[in-house]
């Protein structure tokens, strides 16, 4: 059976999310990312819970993200920093957008989604996150910014 596009689609954006959570997840809990992957991939993934069925997860693009933003971490912040104001560093901002504008920077310096796509999948993870703030607003003008500076020619 072969997927349809836009199931394709939910499940990239599935990753994207579980990316941001695995992230936030080893930042707080000092796990590697092999055990972090693994217990995403063997337990959340199309996981079900009281709450709801979790949605079915792109393995390649949730791998791609985790792996991206760990192995290339010290350039996304630094051009995570270079979007933020002076006087708020990455390391003081609000550890879930952290995750997210990490993994966003790993997909936007992978050159292979479009930047104005990984944005607005990702301001869709902040208002996931954030529904009442105004984070979503803040993550576009931030990875706006980051996608310029890595990614010139996509604009």
């Amino acid at each position: 059976m072969t997927q349809s596009g836009n199931q394709k689609r939910q499940m990239r954006s599935a990753a994207r999310l579980y990316a941001v959570q695995a992230l936030f997840q080893m930042e707080h809990s000092d796990q590697t990312i092999d055990a972090v992957r693994e217990e995403f991939e063997t337990h959340r993934f199309g996981a079900t819970y009281d709450e709801g069925e979790m949605a079915e997860g792109d393995v390649d693009t949730f791998r791609a993200l985790l792996e991206g933003a760990v192995e290339h971490q010290a350039s996304i912040d630094q051009m995570t920093d270079r979007a933020l104001k002076v006087t708020w560093p990455i390391d003081r901002i609000d550890p879930t957008l952290r995750a997210l504008f990490r993994a966003a920077g790993a997909e936007i310096t992978a050159k292979k989604t479009p930047p104005k796509v990984v944005i607005t999948e990702f301001v869709d993870i902040a208002k996931a996150f954030f529904p009442e703030g105004k984070e979503p607003k803040f993550v576009n003008a931030v990875l706006d910014h980051l996608a310029r500076e890595a990614r010139p020619d996509a604009f």
